[in-house]
């Protein structure tokens, strides 16, 4: 069963409605992926550009010694396979789909296209964009000065999209602790350390799903009650 979303989220925001804009622009096309199934592959070649509607997948590269890496986990709203608007050749990463997952399929040409006669689209893919980038400056930030434990609050808190105004989150997105420490660049035992410290600290519950207390953002602030051993 596909997941639902809010109806913005599953808009693209305000001023993008998916299915008028499929219906508008050949060669963008709605597909169906089952949970666990690669959409494309590393070395793949690269031709067409993806926008999430309803589901998750993960972003991985394999380095030349065949170590995985996760890249990202993208949800409704976000885009993947961008490469292509730069003209790669093949694709430098695997998307697999993390759970059931419908998603739209641009040709190079159509998103071409749609980039340049669709303001709403465009919007849409700009604000992406530039929120990746603040994301990939923070990633950086965290891997120079911050320890495992707090790469590791982090994460939970960007997954879960904390709200100040609310007291916890739910992370929709399906979630192993063996991706987390890919995530994170540490191991699953450590991960598993650092979930059960914060569980006992209350900053998450973990029951199948994971809730995030916006108080996890201690660790980050490196303030921890006294009367729990670090």
């Amino acid at each position: 069963m596909i997941p639902t979303v809010d109806n913005e989220k599953k808009q693209g925001g305000p001023g993008f409605d998916y299915e008028a804009f499929v219906a508008k622009h050949t060669g963008a096309v709605v597909l169906q992926y089952e949970s666990s199934q690669v959409i494309y592959a590393q070395g793949d070649p690269a031709g067409a550009l993806y926008y999430i509607v309803h589901g998750s997948v993960k972003v991985t590269v394999i380095s030349e010694r065949g170590k995985e890496g996760v890249v990202a986990l993208l949800r409704p709203g976000d885009f993947f396979g961008e490469g292509c608007l730069s003209y790669r050749e093949v694709q430098a990463t695997s998307v697999t789909a993390t759970s059931a997952c419908e998603a739209i399929r641009l040709s190079r040409a159509a998103a071409v296209h749609a980039l340049q006669e669709d303001t709403a689209f465009s919007r849409v893919f700009m604000r992406f964009l530039l929120d990746r980038n603040e994301k990939l400056k923070d990633d950086l930030l965290d891997q120079l000065f911050h320890s495992s434990e707090k790469r590791l609050a982090r994460i939970l808190l960007t997954l879960a999209h904390a709200d100040k105004d609310a007291e916890s989150s739910l992370i929709s997105i399906p979630i192993t602790q063996e991706t987390l420490a890919n995530m994170v660049g540490t191991t699953r035992s450590r991960v598993s350390q650092f979930m059960t410290k914060f569980r006992k600290l209350g900053y998450i519950d973990y029951d199948g799903q994971i809730r995030v207390h916006n108080s996890l953002v201690n660790i980050i602030l490196d303030y921890q009650p006294h009367d729990l051993e670090r």
